[in-house]
């Protein structure tokens, strides 16, 4: 099985942290999705006949899609790949899109699952994030959705903000889980410098969150979800039971997918390609029949060291025997000092997998970082 996402780089304006590639220039949005469904058809043999099981609208803001792109995407997507039964189709959406005929219209048009990026309750933080919405705006579209029949949702929100407290970010817990949502993916704020943030964190005009403070706020994440029947299935994700999204599972698993769109990368288990960051060159490429993309193939080490970044943020972590049966390597005979140290040190488990602790998933990217083989 195999999963698609689709790139839609437009945002009605530009929010202080992001990294990712998007444009507020809308107009050229209709030549973008002729261009991705163009695409559609120049790719479909990427992934050898595998059927599709997640299809997923990323960004950007993919809910600022018409009804017709929208349909014309899925549309040609179904003549060009084998779509199983009933796959998981996923759409971003900022609140402020989530009026009860946008979301007639999407669930008409075959999405069966929304992540509704809230952020924060807190309206001073939203606006330092620059974002479109308020609080009452995040609520009302969550209730709105689940009035229309949407019955998977999923919510993201940030941590560690600057200048955010313990007590600040306990609120945002306390309502999101008030949302009763299936789904909630929970991030830490991190500054990339080519950001609004960036610039700001080189003027001092911002600093990043003490990260003791950062720490205590990610304890409290697990603490308050796991109470309220979430189960961390990845670092930063948790669901109920059986609404896991499917498509970013398949990423950790190491499933194949394709990447459709301006900046999209895909993977087809031998080689990474990465579409072009610019969306006119992008549009232009495409209509010249060409795929404008860098494709990277992946050594055995780039493989392994995959599987180990995304393998151990899961909630089953590390297998010992995949890792020898798929690549050849004897983990714990490589790694039996380190292995040693941060067991010892609370942690990692291990028995047939290597699993980060509570306190180990608080440094997981440190870890990580030493399990990394050159």
């Amino acid at each position: 099985m195999a999963g698609i996402y689709i790139h839609i780089p437009y945002c009605k304006q530009a929010c202080h942290y992001c990294d990712f590639h998007f444009s507020t220039y809308l107009r050229t949005k209709p030549d973008l999705v002729d261009a991705i469904c163009k695409e559609i058809r120049l790719q479909k043999s990427y992934l050898s006949g595998e059927p599709i099981k997640t299809i997923y609208f990323g960004g950007g803001t993919p809910s600022l899609l018409s009804s017709y792109e929208l349909e014309k995407i899925l549309n040609t997507i179904t003549e060009n790949f084998s779509v199983s039964k009933n796959p998981e189709v996923t759409l971003e959406a900022n609140p402020d899109d989530l009026s009860e005929e946008n979301l007639y219209t999407f669930k008409s048009r075959g999405i069966n699952r929304l992540s509704i990026g809230i952020q924060s309750f807190n309206d001073n933080f939203l606006h330092l994030f620059n974002r479109a919405h308020t609080s009452q705006m995040a609520t009302k579209a969550v209730s709105k959705a689940k009035n229309v029949g949407f019955d998977n949702i999923s919510v993201d929100l940030i941590f560690g903000v600057p200048n955010q407290t313990l007590q600040q970010f306990q609120k945002d817990l306390e309502k999101i889980i008030a949302l009763d949502t299936q789904h909630i993916s929970i991030y830490g704020l991190t500054i990339e410098e080519n950001t609004t943030f960036g610039k700001w964190k080189k003027t001092n005009k911002i600093q990043p969150i003490d990260e003791e403070v950062a720490a205590s706020q990610f304890e409290l994440i697990m603490d308050v979800l796991a109470s309220s029947g979430f189960h961390q299935y990845e670092i930063s994700n948790f669901s109920k039971p059986g609404f896991e999204s499917q498509h970013n599972s398949s990423y950790w698993k190491g499933e194949q997918y394709l990447g459709l769109g301006p900046g999209a990368h895909s993977f087809n288990g031998n080689s990474r390609q990465f579409n072009i960051r610019n969306n006119s060159k992008y549009i232009k490429a495409i209509d010249d029949g060409q795929i404008p993309c860098n494709v990277e193939l992946l050594t055995n080490n780039q493989k392994l060291n995959e599987y180990i970044l995304t393998k151990i943020r899961t909630a089953k972590g590390i297998s010992l025997k995949e890792i020898k049966d798929r690549f050849n390597f004897d983990f714990a005979g490589n790694y039996t000092d380190k292995i040693s140290l941060y067991k010892n040190q609370g942690l990692i488990e291990l028995s047939e997998y290597l699993m980060l602790t509570r306190e180990g998933k608080l440094v997981a990217d440190s870890i990580t970082e030493n399990f990394i083989v050159d």
